[in-house]
């Protein structure tokens, strides 16, 4: 099997709308948590969201293309295009033939369907927007990064809500590895700031009304984000050849059910996804000295992760650095997994770990280095990225520090 690497990064949050500024903000330890825009507050309970700021699709799009794009498709070959110039790719037929693009999404182009309803419901219309399918339909951003870029490798979408991106990332990892295909890109993109939505996760009451403030004491829930991150893979010699700067080496990935519940999220499960991809990656569990948590600041998901980490890591749990970086970009469902695997490279690369911001005092029950507030330069050999979706899904990607 060969060794895969990360050759390109591209991230748009609410935090910058480009992996300079998303990294930038991270280690400044500010958050993109604020009111959210274009919206009647009194429709929902909660007004905070992290939005995506400055964003105009004709910046970045013909007009004739942003009629068959939904803004989470945007956001996918906007940062599919980033991680690519980033990686320097010379396309070559045979390489455009074989390349794999695999994304992750949660909800795809929903809010086009919620305005069709809209209109039939309750303006009496009798038809909707004529390309209401191509917009809403979740893999909507693999099919336009391979248009975009004319890949005839294969390409398609994971949905399996917060972990999406993460199984993506790790999907392609094992293609790459294997020899599936030569080259991947995959990461996932999210926009999820419409009232039909917003209004279902105001009926889950796990949203929080101030910020988020994953494993603090003071935590009141989670705060929806948007956006969309992509990683160029590769092994290792063909980078190498090719003269491309390797930002990390991608080395485990495990997956894992609870089998148990629909929405509570169970340690045993957790810990089994992080047992995998330690073993994947061939690297002992001392050798991490980092993991970016799915840290959501719901006080089920923390407890629980703090507690699945623990069973994992056992007496090297002390060892541990752990942040939340959702406490700054917000929790991107289909997305956050691959904001946060872009937030693990980059912390391999410049030996800097990013905090989890807003945090108060400590939990007992979280009883974990949370890295509060303020980023911290520390290398590490090793990191792990978690996602732990609803449906007891659970996703752990490994990244190596790249000498």
């Amino acid at each position: 099997m060969r060794r895969v690497v990360v050759t390109g990064t591209g991230a748009i949050s609410a935090l910058g709308n480009n992996v300079a500024d998303f990294w930038r903000a991270l280690l400044a330890g500010v958050s993109g948590i604020r009111k959210i825009q274009g919206m009647d507050q009194w429709q929902i309970r909660f007004q905070n969201g992290a939005e995506v700021l400055d964003y105009v699709a004709e910046d970045h799009f013909e007009t004739p293309q942003i009629g068959f794009m939904d803004r989470f498709a945007q956001f996918a070959v906007l940062t599919a295009r980033e991680a690519i110039a980033q990686a320097g790719i010379e396309w070559t037929q045979s390489l455009r033939e074989t390349t794999a693009v695999i994304t992750g999404c949660c909800l795809g182009g929903r809010s086009i369907e919620e305005t069709g309803y809209y209109e039939l419901f309750h303006n009496g219309r009798s038809r909707v927007h004529p390309l209401t399918i191509p917009l809403s339909m979740s893999n909507a951003g693999a099919s336009h990064i391979s248009m975009q870029f004319g890949l005839e490798g294969p390409a398609y979408t994971i949905s399996t809500a917060c972990a999406s991106s993460t199984h993506a990332i790790g999907q392609a990892f094992w293609m790459v590895r294997s020899g599936a295909a030569p080259m991947a890109i995959a990461g996932g993109s999210e926009a999820p700031f419409f009232l039909g939505n917003l209004k279902a996760w105001e009926a889950l009451r796990v949203i929080s009304k101030d910020t988020c403030r994953p494993f603090s004491a003071e935590r009141s829930g989670m705060i929806l984000g948007e956006g969309g991150a992509m990683l160029v893979l590769e092994p290792l010699e063909t980078a190498l050849a090719r003269g491309a700067r390797p930002i990390a080496e991608i080395v485990g990935f495990g997956m894992s059910a609870d089998a148990s519940h629909i929405t509570q999220p169970a340690s045993t499960g957790a810990s089994r996804a992080m047992r995998l991809a330690i073993k994947d990656s061939g690297l002992a569990p001392e050798q991490f000295g980092y993991i970016n948590a799915h840290g959501t600041a719901t006080e089920a998901n923390d407890r629980t992760e703090a507690a699945a980490i623990r069973c994992t890591f056992n007496e090297h749990t002390d060892q541990l650095a752990v942040s939340s970086t959702k406490s700054m970009h917000g929790h991107a469902l289909g997305a956050a997994g691959a904001l946060e695997a872009v937030a693990c490279v980059l912390s391999l690369r410049d030996g800097m770990l990013p905090p989890t911001a807003n945090f108060l005092s400590p939990d007992p029950a979280c009883d974990l280095d949370v890295i509060p507030n303020q980023a911290r330069a520390c290398a590490v050999e090793a990191c792990l990225s978690n996602s732990f979706a609803f449906g007891g899904l659970n996703a752990v990607l490994a990244f190596k520090a790249f000498a």
